[in-house]
C-alpha cells in the first residue's frame, strides 16, 4: 500500500540569498518593491527523498508560490486566514503528482532584507520623481508652490487606500514576507490535505508556553508515516490535527473506490465549479474540451483553477486529457502560452494583461466573472437540450442554486467581442460565494423556462426506477460528504452519455493481425476504428460534433488502450467503461441491443451512491492517534513556522503497525504493509535551479516544434488518403443526397485551418488580434501593397485574347496554328487577399483567415502563398521570436512539402463554404465564322451545384463581358438562346468559356451548333454540358484556308448536328451498355467518390442522349433520304399521333376491350408518351428538334419511361415506314438487347436540374 501523502514541504525567503527579483514577472521593476515578486525557494522538505515519488524543488517552489514571493505591510491584512490552494505537476512520464499549499504572511525580523527594502523604496520614489519632473515643470504655474515632501503617489491617507497601501517606512512599518507550507502526494484528498495545513498553522498561531500540546513534528510524523491509503472500497478514519492546540485532534475520512462498479475518487467539489459558471458555459467548455481546442482558465484564486481544470477533465471519463495540462501556470511558465498544441491552462490572474497569440482555437474562461469566449464553428454536443435539463434536474435535487442563464443571458458575454483577452481586474478583492449568490447569480426560480424539461426528466428518472425524494440527500451534514455525493451524481450523468454513445464501439475496433512490437511500430499509419460504419449509425444531427470528436487524440488513446488489452494490458478506466456497457446491454437485450434514438437518462448513480454512504458512515479502518516523537522539546510563543527537525523526520519508523482496525468495524481487518524499500537509487536528476534555464525553455520549445511537424505531416497525409478514398470515409449510408462528402471535407479542411492557426500563433512577439494567421497577412500586404495601385478583377482587355483574336482575324494568317488562351488570373498573394477582403459575408479575423486557406487551397497555391510569405525574412524577424517553428528553416520547408502534397487533388472547400459570396465571373463567347456576332438579343443561364441564375443578357457586339452573381458552385451547364430578332440574328456558336475570377476554375461549354430560325434544326436556345478544364489547358484554335474558324474541338454533343459517322450496331450496344454502367456506378457510389454530374452523364460527349442517337440513326429511312432535313424527333411526334389514335379507338369502343394486364400497360404508356410530348411541344418553343429529343430523352428517364416505350414503339406502323429491318427497332434480337440495358435506369430515382428538365412536372399518372 501506498502513502496519504509523501512529503512535507516549508517554502518563503531564504535570508542568506537576500532579496531576488523574479525576472519572469512583467513589468517587475515598473511598480513599488512591495507589489513586485520574488524569487522563493523551498527551505526544507521531509523526508529528504522518497523512494516512489522524487522531489523536484524547482517545480514545487514555483507551484507552491504561483505568485512568487510578496511582502506587506502592517497596512495590509495579513492576520487574515491564509490561502489554499492545490496544484498538479505531470512529469515528463506523463505522471502526474498533486501538491497543497497554505500560504500566509509572517514578520520579517531580518534587518538586512528590511533595509534593503527601504533601499528599493527610495532607488524607486527617485526613478519616479524624475519621470515626472517635466510634466511638473510645465503644470507647475497651475499648482502654485511645491513641496519637497515625497510624492502624492506616496503619501498617506485616513483611510489607507490607493497607492498609501505601497509605501514602506522602515521607522514606522512591519515588514511581512509570505510563506508556505505544504504538502505532496500521488493522490488528490485535497480535504484532508486542506484540513491538516490549516489547522497546523493555527497550532503555531495559538501555542502558548508551557502547553502540553504534541509539536509539530509529531502531526507531520504521523501522516507521513502512519497514514496510507485504503485498498479499494475500503475507508479510513485519519486524525489530524485540532484547530486549536488545547483540543484534541480533528478527524476525516478518506476513500477509494471500488472498479469496475465505481469511478476513480474525485476530492473537488464539482458543485463549486457550477456555482461559479452555470451549467450552459460547464456544458459548452466540456465540448470544447472533447474537441481537443486550447483551453484558458482565469480567475485570481488558484484553487478556483484547479477546482475547474479538474472537475471538468473528471467528466471526461473514460478519456482523459493527453495534452498539456498546467491548472495554475506560473509566471515563469507564460511562454507556454504560445504552445501550438491543445492546452488546458490556469492564468493566476495578475495586475497585467496576459495575451494570447491566437483565439481562433482558444475557449477562454474568466471564473471570477462568470463569462466563457468559445471558438468559431463549435458543433453542438448530441442531445445537448435533454442532457442539460437532467444535469438541472439534478442540480435542483440537492439544492444547489446556479446562475440563471435565461434571465443572465444579456448581461453575461457568451462571446467577447474584444480582439484581446480581458485586462486587469479593477477590483482586487476576492469574491466569496456568498457575494456571488447575493450580487451577480440570483437563484433560478421555479417557473424558468426549464421547468417544463426537468418536468419530462424527472419522469423518465422515476420511470426507470430512480428515486428523487429530497430527503434522501439530506441525511448527512457534512458538506465534504455532500460534494462527494453530488459529484458521484454529476459524473454518472456524463459517463452516460458516453455508455449510450458508445455502446457498440468494439464493434467497430479494427483489432490487428500482427504482433504487439509490429503493430507498435505502425500504428501511426493505421486505421484502428471504422469512423465510417460508426457513424452512419448515429443520428445526423450528431455527427458533425461525433466526427470532430473521433478525429481527437483522446478517443485515438482510447481505441489504443482498447487493442492493447488484447495483450493483456487493462485499463482501469476502460474496464469501468466496458462494464457499464455489458450492464446496460443486459438491461436492455444483450448483445442485440438495438440503440435508442432518444435521449436515456442515467440511472447508475443511485446504486453507487450507497456504496459511497456506507464507507463514509461506516469507515472500515482508522489511523494510529499522533504520539510525541520528540524527546526534547522547547515551545515558545511565536507566530513564525520553525524549519521541523529533521533528523527525526528523516527517520523511517522501525515498527509499522499500520492502521489500526476501529471498534465495531469488520472483523476481518485490512493490513497495511510497509511500502517495499528497494536499493539505494542514485539521484534521478540533478538539482534545479530555480528558474527555467533558457535550456529547459529551448527543449520545451523544441518539442512543440517537433509536434507541430509531425502534425503537419499526418494531416495532409489523412487529407489525401480520405480525399483518394484510400479509407473510404463517409459519414452515412451510399445515397444520393447524403452530404457526406460535404461535412467531411469541411471537417478536414478546418482541422487544417486550426493547425495552421497553431503555427502562425508559435513564438509570436506580439499579439495583434484574434487571428494570428491573418494578422500576418495583413502585415505582409501593408508591406507589399503599393498604397495606389490595388489587385482588382481583371479586365476586359486582360482577360482573353481569345476573342480579340477572332474579331482581327487576317485571311493571310491561314494554316497557322494561333493558340488562344485565357491568360492566368494574377497568381499573387496580395490579389487573394483582397479578394477575401471584399467578401461581405466574412467579418471576423479567423473567418477570414479560413476563407484565404480554403481559397488558397481550392486554387493548388497555399504551399507556393505560404511561400512566398515566409520569404520576407525581415518581417519574420519582426513578428516571431528566434524560437518560433516559422524561423526553423529546415522544419519549415518540410513543412511546406507536406502541404504541397495537397497540390495533388482537387478541393473546392472554398466554393462548397461560401453560398452567399457574390463572385465576379469572366464569360467569353467564341462564335464561328460564319456569326462573329449575332443582331439578336442573346441570353445565358449560368446552372451550377449551389443555384441557378436568372437569364442575363449578353451586351450588344460582345463576346467577353464579366458578371457578378451569387456563387453559383461548380458549374454544370449553361443555356444560351437569343430572340431571332434584326438582320443578322443566325448566330453559330464553337463553344463558351467560363472563369470563376475568385477561385481560377474555368469550364469550358462545347456547342458547334447554330442559334436562329432557318438554320440546323431551327433552334434558339441550346442546353451546353461544361466541363472543367486546367487553367494551363491550351485553347488551340485551327486556322483553314478562306479564313474561316474552325472547331477547336471534337464535335460536341449539344446535341450535334449531322453528318455523323456512321457505327455499326456491335460498337452502338458496346458504347451504350458502358454508359448506362456509368449512370448506375454513380447513383450508387457515395458523394465523395462521385468525380461527375448526372446532367454530364445524360447530356454530355458519350452521355445516353448522345449514345441513343446512334440507337435511334441506326437504319433510319430519313437520315439517307431526305439528306438530314428529317430530324428523330420527327419520328417521335408521329409515333405520338399513332398512340393518339390508339387512344382514341380504345374509347370509343371501335376495338375489342381487354382486360390483360400487358394491354393495360400498353395503354398506360400510350397517355405517358402524348403527354411527354404535349408538354414538350408547348413548353419549349425554341428548342429545335434536336434539343427536344434530348428533353424527352432525359424528362423519360426521370419518369421509367425509356424502356417502357420501346416495345410499343416498334410494334407501329411508323417504325416500319421509317426503319429498316436492321434497326434496334426492327430486330428482334437488339430490341430486346435495347429493353434489357435500358431495364436498370428503372431503379434509379433521378432528379434533374431545372435546365435540362426546363420546369416540365411529372405527369399525374405513372406506369
Amino acid at each position: 500500500m501506498s502513502k496519504l501523502f509523501d512529503y512535507f514541504v516549508i517554502s518563503g525567503l531564504d535570508y542568506s540569498s537576500g532579496l531576488e527579483p523574479d525576472k519572469f514577472s512583467e513589468d517587475n521593476l515598473h511598480v513599488s518593491p512591495l507589489e513586485r515578486s520574488y524569487k522563493g525557494k523551498v527551505l526544507a522538505h521531509y523526508p529528504e527523498r522518497s523512494i516512489t515519488n522524487s522531489f523536484d524543488d524547482s517545480a514545487v517552489c514555483m507551484f507552491s508560490l504561483p505568485a512568487g514571493l510578496k511582502f506587506r505591510t502592517q497596512k495590509h491584512s495579513v492576520t487574515q486566514a491564509p490561502n489554499f490552494h492545490s496544484f498538479v505537476i505531470t512529469r515528463e512520464n506523463g505522471n502526474r503528482c498533486y501538491g497543497f499549499s497554505l500560504i500566509f504572511y509572517e514578520e520579517v525580523k531580518n534587518r538586512d532584507i528590511c533595509t534593503a527594502m527601504q533601499t528599493l523604496q527610495a532607488m524607486y520614489i527617485t526613478e519616479q520623481s524624475s519621470s515626472l519632473r517635466t510634466h511638473t515643470l510645465q503644470t507647475s504655474h497651475n499648482q502654485g508652490p511645491q513641496s519637497r515632501s515625497l510624492p502624492r503617489y506616496f503619501k498617506l491617507s485616513q483611510n489607507l487606500g490607493g497607492a498609501a497601501l505601497t509605501y514602506y517606512d522602515i521607522s514606522k512599518d512591519k515588514l511581512y514576507v509570505s510563506k508556505s507550507i505544504g504538502l505532496i502526494s500521488h493522490t488528490a484528498y485535497v480535504q484532508a490535505a486542506k484540513t491538516f495545513l490549516e489547522n497546523l498553522y493555527r497550532c503555531v498561531t495559538k501555542r502558548s508556553t508551557g502547553s502540553n500540546c504534541l509539536s509539530l513534528e509529531s502531526y507531520v510524523f504521523n501522516l507521513l508515516y502512519e497514514v496510507q491509503i485504503p485498498s479499494p472500497g475500503k475507508s479510513l478514519l485519519v486524525h489530524l490535527p485540532p484547530s486549536d492546540p488545547q483540543m484534541p485532534p480533528s478527524s476525516t475520512i478518506i476513500q477509494m473506490t471500488l472498479p469496475p462498479c465505481e469511478l476513480p475518487h474525485l476530492d473537488y467539489s464539482l458543485r463549486l465549479m457550477f456555482l461559479w459558471l452555470g451549467v450552459e458555459k460547464v456544458v459548452q467548455l466540456f465540448s470544447c474540451l472533447l474537441l481537443e481546442y486550447q483551453i484558458l482558465l482565469r480567475s485570481t484564486d488558484s484553487q478556483r483553477l484547479m477546482i475547474v481544470a479538474e472537475g471538468i477533465t473528471s467528466l471526461l471519463f473514460p478519456f482523459t486529457w493527453p495534452h498539456v495540462y498546467v491548472p495554475i501556470l506560473p509566471a515563469s511558465l507564460h511562454h507556454f502560452l504560445d504552445a501550438p498544441v491543445p492546452f488546458l491552462m490556469g492564468l493566476y490572474a495578475s495586475s497585467e494583461s496576459i495575451k494570447v497569440a491566437s483565439e481562433a482555437n482558444l475557449c477562454y474562461v474568466d471564473i471570477d466573472k462568470c463569462k466563457i469566449q468559445l471558438p468559431e464553428e463549435m458543433a453542438a454536443f448530441p442531445h445537448l437540450e435533454p442532457f442539460v435539463a437532467e444535469i438541472w434536474s439534478t442540480l435542483d435535487k440537492y439544492g444547489v442554486h446556479v446562475p440563471n442563464s435565461e434571465q443572465n443571458r444579456g448581461t453575461q458575454e457568451i462571446i467577447s467581442k474584444s480582439n484581446t483577452l480581458p485586462g486587469r481586474p479593477q477590483n482586487r478583492r476576492k469574491l466569496s460565494i456568498h457575494d456571488i449568490l447575493e450580487n451577480d447569480r440570483p437563484p433560478s426560480p421555479p417557473g424558468s423556462a426549464r421547468s417544463e424539461a426537468l418536468q419530462r426528466i424527472a419522469d423518465i428518472v422515476r420511470r426507470t426506477g430512480v428515486a428523487l425524494d429530497p430527503d434522501e440527500i439530506n441525511q448527512p451534514s457534512d458538506s465534504y460528504v455532500e460534494d462527494l455525493r453530488f459529484n458521484n451524481s454529476l459524473r454518472e450523468i456524463f459517463l452516460n452519455r458516453f455508455v449510450h454513445i458508445f455502446q457498440s464501439y468494439e464493434n467497430f475496433v479494427i483489432f490487428p493481425n500482427q504482433d504487439k512490437d509490429d503493430w507498435f511500430n505502425n500504428r501511426d499509419s493505421m486505421q484502428n476504428f471504422d469512423k465510417a460504419s460508426f457513424l452512419s449509425d448515429q443520428p445526423e444531427h450528431d455527427r458533425l460534433f461525433l466526427w470532430r470528436f473521433l478525429e481527437s487524440q483522446m478517443f485515438a488513446t482510447l481505441i489504443d488502450t482498447k487493442i492493447l488489452s488484447t495483450w493483456g494490458q487493462i485499463d482501469p478506466n476502460l474496464l469501468i467503461f466496458d462494464n457499464r456497457i455489458k450492464v446496460l446491454r443486459e438491461r436492455y437485450g444483450g448483445e442485440n441491443l438495438l440503440r435508442s434514438l432518444s435521449y436515456e437518462p442515467c440511472t447508475s448513480a443511485h446504486d453507487t451512491q450507497k456504496l459511497i454512504d456506507r464507507r463514509l458512515t461506516y469507515p472500515d479502518f482508522e489511523s494510529p492517534l499522533p504520539r510525541e516523537i520528540m524527546n526534547n522539546r522547547t515551545t515558545a510563543a511565536t507566530r513564525q513556522f520553525p524549519i521541523l527537525d529533521a533528523e527525526i523526520l528523516n527517520k523511517t519508523p522501525v515498527v509499522n503497525k499500520g492502521s489500526i482496525p476501529r471498534a465495531g468495524a469488520l472483523k476481518k481487518g485490512l493490513t497495511f504493509s510497509k511500502p517495499p524499500i528497494g536499493p539505494n537509487d542514485r539521484n534521478q536528476r540533478t538539482a534545479k535551479s530555480q528558474d527555467m534555464s533558457p535550456a529547459l525553455i529551448a527543449q520545451a520549445n523544441w518539442t512543440f516544434v517537433e509536434k507541430l511537424l509531425k502534425d503537419c505531416k499526418a494531416k495532409t497525409k489523412r487529407m489525401l488518403l480520405a480525399k483518394l478514398g484510400a479509407e473510404g470515409v463517409t459519414l452515412s449510408s451510399s445515397n444520393a443526397n447524403d452530404s457526406s462528402c460535404a461535412v467531411e471535407e469541411s471537417t478536414l479542411v478546418t482541422s487544417l485551418c486550426d493547425y495552421l492557426e497553431r503555427v502562425w500563433s508559435h513564438g509570436l512577439q506580439k499579439k495583434r488580434g484574434k487571428s494570428a494567421l491573418w494578422s500576418y497577412l495583413l502585415a505582409y500586404q501593408e508591406k507589399h501593397q503599393h498604397p495606389s495601385k490595388k489587385d482588382s478583377y481583371i479586365g476586359v482587355n486582360d482577360v482573353s485574347r481569345l476573342t480579340s483574336n477572332l474579331e482581327n482575324w487576317n485571311s493571310h494568317l491561314s494554316n497557322v496554328r494561333l493558340k488562344t488562351d485565357l491568360p492566368d488570373l494574377p497568381s499573387s498573394l496580395i490579389f487573394d487577399i483582397t479578394n477575401v477582403q471584399a467578401m461581405a459575408d466574412v467579418q471576423t479575423d479567423i473567418g477570414k483567415a479560413r476563407a484565404w486557406v480554403r481559397l488558397a487551397l481550392e486554387k493548388k497555391q497555399l504551399s507556393k502563398h505560404f511561400r512566398t510569405l515566409l520569404s520576407d525574412h525581415t518581417l519574420l524577424r519582426s513578428q516571431y521570436k528566434r524560437s518560433a517553428f516559422l524561423r526553423c528553416e529546415e522544419e519549415r520547408e518540410q513543412f511546406l512539402y507536406h502541404l504541397l502534397s495537397l497540390n495533388a487533388v482537387d478541393y473546392f472547400c472554398f466554393t462548397s463554404t461560401y453560398p452567399t459570396t457574390v463572385i465576379p465571373y469572366r464569360i467569353v463567347i467564341v462564335p464561328n465564322k460564319k456569326g462573329t456576332t449575332s443582331s439578336a438579343n442573346v441570353w445565358i443561364v449560368l446552372s451550377g451545384t449551389l443555384i441557378e441564375t436568372n437569364r442575363l443578357s449578353v451586351p450588344k457586339s460582345t463576346l467577353n463581358f464579366e458578371y457578378k452573381h451569387q456563387n453559383l458552385g461548380v458549374l454544370t451547364t449553361l443555356r444560351i438562346g437569343h430572340d431571332n430578332t434584326g438582320i443578322y440574328a443566325k448566330w453559330m456558336i464553337d463553344y463558351v468559356i467560363i472563369r470563376n475570377e475568385m477561385t481560377g476554375h474555368m469550364y469550358k461549354f462545347p456547342c458547334g451548333r447554330w442559334l436562329g430560325r432557318g438554320v440546323d434544326d431551327g433552334s434558339t436556345e441550346r442546353l451546353l454540358v461544361g466541363t472543367m478544364i486546367s487553367k494551363n489547358e491550351e485553347l488551340e484554335v485551327t486556322v483553314r484556308s478562306g479564313g474561316s474558324l474552325g472547331r477547336s474541338t471534337p464535335r460536341s454533343r449539344s446535341p450535334a448536328m449531322s453528318p455523323r459517322p456512321e457505327l455499326k450496331a456491335s460498337q452502338i450496344q458496346h458504347m451504350l451498355g458502358d454508359c448506362v454502367n456509368k449512370i448506375v456506378k454513380w447513383h450508387y457510389r457515395r458523394s465523395s467518390e462521385r468525380h461527375t454530374t448526372l446532367t454530364a452523364l445524360l447530356c454530355s460527349e458519350n452521355g445516353l442522349v448522345f449514345c441513343l442517337e446512334y440507337v435511334f440513326i441506326l437504319g433510319f429511312k430519313s437520315a439517307r433520304m431526305f439528306m438530314g432535313k428529317h430530324y428523330l424527333w420527327d419520328y417521335f411526334v408521329r409515333v405520338k399521333e399513332h398512340f393518339e389514335m390508339e387512344l382514341l379507338e380504345e374509347v370509343s369502343g371501335n376495338r375489342t376491350g381487354s382486360l390483360e394486364r400487358n394491354h393495360q400497360e400498353v395503354v398506360a404508356v400510350w397517355r405517358c408518351y402524348c403527354h411527354l410530348i404535349d408538354e414538350i411541344t408547348q413548353t419549349s418553343k425554341t428548342l429545335g428538334k434536336d434539343g427536344k429529343f434530348q428533353q424527352f430523352i432525359c424528362v423519360s428517364v426521370r419518369e421509367h419511361l425509356l424502356h417502357r416505350m420501346l416495345l410499343p414503339m416498334s410494334s407501329c406502323k411508323v417504325t416500319l415506314e421509317m426503319y429498316e429491318e436492321n434497326s434496334f427497332l426492327r430486330n428482334r434480337g437488339l430490341l430486346t438487347f435495347l429493353r434489357q440495358i435500358l431495364l436498370p435506369l428503372d431503379d434509379l430515382d433521378v432528379v434533374l436540374e431545372k435546365s435540362v428538365s426546363y420546369g416540365i412536372s411529372s405527369p399525374s399518372s405513372h406506369v
